[in-house]
């Protein structure tokens, strides 16, 4: 008997950021990719998790799978993205990711975490791994929540 197919899917990628090397202006257009992303992602229906490390971004898109080709064709067309590359797509049963649009960056505070994940040297290589950026963000999510008081997530 075959599995049954599924329409919910997930996506990781990776890509080099075009911002500002100006702290206040850098902060600005985080602020604005946020603000359009949410706006963007509750149209369609999308949860994902983006972490942001020096001038690489991963993100973790879930959704149906037409909702989240058609956010990652405007991820790659974004000018302060490039050189973006696919990680890994595959189908999923549930989201794990709760928010639209949700941002990991690193600071002194979730320092630790990021030390833990290893994440820049494989972005520095273009080799960064899939289940480690997913263990990154699942554990800055899960950090957030229990600062909120959010104990467990029923997603």
């Amino acid at each position: 008997m075959r599995a049954k197919r599924t329409t919910l899917v997930h996506l990781i990628y990776f890509s080099r950021l075009n911002l500002s090397a100006d702290a206040t202006s850098r902060t600005q257009q985080i602020g604005e990719i946020t603000r359009q992303a949410q706006k963007k992602n509750e149209f369609a229906v999308i949860t994902s998790f983006l972490i942001i490390e020096q001038n690489f971004a991963a993100q973790i898109i879930e959704g149906e799978r037409a909702s989240v080709s058609d956010t990652f064709a405007r991820i790659s067309n974004d000018s302060r993205h490039r050189d973006v590359q696919i990680v890994e797509w595959r189908e999923i049963v549930k989201r794990e990711f709760v928010n639209s649009f949700t941002t990991g960056i690193r600071t002194p505070t979730n320092d630790g975490l990021f030390q833990k994940a290893s994440l820049l040297p494989m972005f520095q290589r273009g080799t960064p791994k899939a289940g480690a950026i997913h263990a990154l963000a699942v554990t800055l999510q899960a950090e957030s929540m229990t600062k909120q008081g959010i104990d467990h997530l029923f997603v």
